[in-house]
């Protein structure tokens, strides 16, 4: 079976206008969807995603399983095309540099944005979609000196390749790490390369560009299990509990980080699995390296902390300018849609 999608009864454009406070629209779920049926004008909701870990097998038998293939080829163009001689950038004597291991699946890269991990628990495998979770506040966005992220009025972080230092501060502050770095591409190369910056920082952006055609992301159409759901997210967030009330389960992203639009059901509690998951990065070669992301339960938001409203009291202005920088530069290319 196909992956599924909760139907919104909006307009393509109006998907892509409405704002932040946007209330929820009415859904219908449907199966093996591959078009979203839109239709009207009422506000746009937050999207999200349903992650059902009790019909998700890894798809055993196949050598990469369907949702990361499909995130691969969806998002291969976007990909980075380093520069050759990659320099290292003080203050640092290193760079991170993965257009090597392209063909890495087992771990977020720049050129890899989901995987699965599989771990057992009281005696069940569970397999696990990983990519970014898109967190209701994400501090990603909020805590980025160069504006590189936003966050969109569907509720879906992105990073603007265009506008990325990669200071991986977005990382630094991300519960999952979740962004990945790779060195020799982005802005930094012509603004201060020996100096500023790292590279560019990439992640999973829900298929942005699918959403706007009306389409499913990837990962879901793909899923052969039928593991995956998108769709309104309060309307996601009902169903997630709604099941887990049925199994005597467990539901993981509603409340970490301060919320976030992707929500998974689990059989067995996520602090089991975080046990297992932090067992495995420690058996990594270097257990500190990013790519590798746990599941803390109720993990707060680092902007709830004091560390980081003073952070985001300090960044905010920096980032106000450099974005008006950007967008008066655009301007001048007449890049002004962007």
């Amino acid at each position: 079976m196909a992956g599924r999608f909760i139907v919104m009864n909006i307009s393509r454009r109006s998907f892509i206008k409405r704002t932040l406070a946007a209330g929820v629209s009415s859904g219908l779920i449907l199966s093996g969807a591959n078009k979203i049926a839109l239709a009207g004008e009422k506000n746009a909701s937050k999207v999200g995603t349903f992650i059902d870990l009790t019909k998700c097998d890894g798809c055993k038998g196949q050598n990469i399983p369907a949702c990361v293939q499909a995130c691969r080829t969806q998002n291969e163009s976007k990909f980075p095309n380093p520069v050759e001689n990659i320099q290292n950038y003080w203050p640092q004597k290193k760079h991170e540099d993965w257009s090597d291991k392209r063909n890495v699946t087992n771990r977020l890269t720049p050129y890899n944005w989901s995987f699965v991990q599989t771990v057992t628990v009281d005696g069940q495998e569970i397999s696990i979609p990983r990519r970014c979770m898109h967190c209701d506040n994400p501090p990603c966005a909020n805590l980025c000196p160069f504006s590189a992220l936003e966050q969109t009025p569907e509720g879906i972080t992105r990073i603007d390749p265009d506008v990325c230092f990669g200071g991986a501060k977005c990382r630094d502050v991300c519960p999952w790490g979740i962004p990945a770095r790779q060195a020799g591409v982005g802005l930094y190369l012509k603004v201060a390369p020996k100096f500023a910056g790292g590279g560019v920082m990439y992640k999973c952006d829900l298929c942005y560009d699918r959403i706007k055609a009306g389409l499913l992301p990837a990962c879901v159409e793909a899923c052969p299990q039928g593991a995956i759901t998108f769709g309104p997210k309060e309307e996601l967030r009902k169903l997630a509990y709604e099941k887990a009330e049925k199994i005597k389960g467990y539901v993981y992203g509603d409340k970490e980080n301060g919320g976030t639009s992707t929500f998974y059901l689990s059989p067995v509690p996520f602090e089991k699995i975080n046990e297992q998951l932090l067992k495995q990065k420690a058996s990594q070669p270097n257990p500190e390296a990013p790519g590798f992301p746990t599941m803390p339960v109720k993990e707060e938001n680092f902007l709830d902390t004091a560390n980081g409203m003073a952070q985001a009291l300090f960044i905010a202005p920096v980032a106000t300018a450099f974005a008006a920088g950007i967008t008066a530069y655009r301007t001048m290319k007449g890049k002004e849609d962007e």
